[in-house]
């Protein structure tokens, strides 16, 4: 994991322009993953968003709500087409 850009919760609102709220109870767990967009330094509590997976699968979701396509991002950074 080398190379990526780890964000605080804050942090990653102001990039996203979600509340932090929102990005803790509506996104984590449901649309952001953990060991995918976040993990848990060392098993504490404290959580770092990975800039670059969060940013992918925003891609992604836009691009199937342009096309009415499914896409389905994979944890390895692969998209299944459906």
């Amino acid at each position: 994991m080398l190379g990526q850009t780890y964000l605080t919760t804050n942090e990653l609102s102001s990039r996203i322009k979600y509340d932090v709220r929102t990005i803790r109870e509506r996104l984590k767990d449901s649309v952001l993953l953990e060991g995918v967009h976040y993990l848990r330094p060392f098993g504490g509590r404290k959580i770092l968003f990975v800039w670059e997976a969060i940013e992918r699968d925003m891609r992604v979701m836009s691009i199937q709500s342009s096309t009415g396509s499914v896409a389905i991002p994979m944890a390895n950074g692969a998209v299944l087409n459906g």
